[in-house]
């Protein structure tokens, strides 16, 4: 398809990235039923390796098989697929170029509890590459004593996957003993986390939806002073955006915890009328039949058409 003009204009935030880079970029853009909108939606499917394969695959016994997860990504119309290495190896071959692939570098398991929690390096950037993906991704825990680490981490595999063309996506969710649960989605703290990510390079960011809680006291005095909007979901994700070069970086709003159709929608609804780049939907979709799933999928993909 030829370029749109929305499209050109995203790429030209990120100019100083070699053609190889802007390519792959480009590709996530003019692919599915969003291609050429500046919109995205992704499936993900890591929550095998975070939550564990019964928790995550037990509501919908054929999403154990990664073939279902590729075909459900291709189906729907969906801009990429996101998964560890295993799963995006076990198929990749048989549905080579057919969905732009991500792949997920770190992960980390919920058998151990941790304070300062820190993902494990899982896969590496010439994994990508062997695998024809477009993108690495990698997650961050703003907030966890471990963070710093992390930060040294992904400026490495960020240097790595521009130098050999790939885009870079950041998962960047803030959590540790620094931080309370109801801070992990604090509109505050959410801002702070999207900057984070794009000051360390990412291409493209994602993020949970941010709550109206303010974790900060620093944070409180200034939203008070300056009359910061947070009152609505919109005002709050519109904030997320302007915070990562006012607009000039992709952000993406995670789909969160499994909730009903109605749930879903009416929130990427509020996501779209902030500004949102689009969402990154995983147990939302793959827990449901094969059947509900493409339906809210196109449901969510229509809305953000629409905005």
């Amino acid at each position: 398809m030829a370029f749109t003009d929305r499209v050109q204009q995203i790429l030209s935030w990120y100019s100083s990235e070699n053609p190889g880079t802007l390519t792959n970029l480009a590709r996530l853009l003019n692919h599915g039923k969003l291609a050429g909108t500046g919109k995205l939606v992704i499936l993900p499917v890591d929550q095998g390796f975070e939550h564990g394969p019964v928790r995550s695959f037990a509501p919908n016994p054929d999403a154990y098989d990664p073939d279902y997860h590729y075909q459900l990504a291709i189906d729907a119309g969906c801009n990429a697929y996101a998964a560890p290495l295993g799963s995006l190896e076990q198929a990749a071959a048989k549905f080579a170029g057919q969905v732009p692939l991500i792949l997920k570098v770190n992960n980390s398991d919920t058998l151990a509890k941790m304070d300062q929690p820190i993902s494990a390096l899982t896969s590496t950037v010439e994994d990508a590459l062997r695998l024809g993906c477009v993108a690495i991704g990698y997650t961050i825990y703003p907030g966890s004593g471990a963070r710093n680490t992390m930060y040294q981490d992904l400026k490495e595999l960020t240097l790595e996957a521009k130098r050999k063309g790939l885009v870079v996506v950041v998962w960047s969710y803030p959590r540790g003993a620094g931080i309370s649960k109801a801070g992990e989605t604090a509109v505050d703290i959410c801002t702070y986390a999207a900057t984070i990510a794009a000051q360390l390079g990412a291409h493209l960011i994602k993020v949970k939806p941010p709550s109206a809680h303010i974790e900060q006291p620093e944070h409180q005095k200034v939203f008070e002073k300056h009359g910061i909007k947070t009152d609505t979901m919109a005002d709050r994700v519109r904030l997320v955006i302007q915070s990562c070069f006012n607009g000039k970086r992709v952000v993406i709003f995670s789909g969160g915890e499994a909730k009903g159709t109605e749930d879903v929608l009416n929130e990427v609804k509020q996501l779209a009328a902030g500004g949102s780049f689009g969402s990154i939907m995983g147990r939302n979709a793959f827990q449901r039949k094969r059947a509900d799933a493409l339906q809210l999928l196109s449901g969510v993909m229509d809305i953000y058409k629409q905005a």
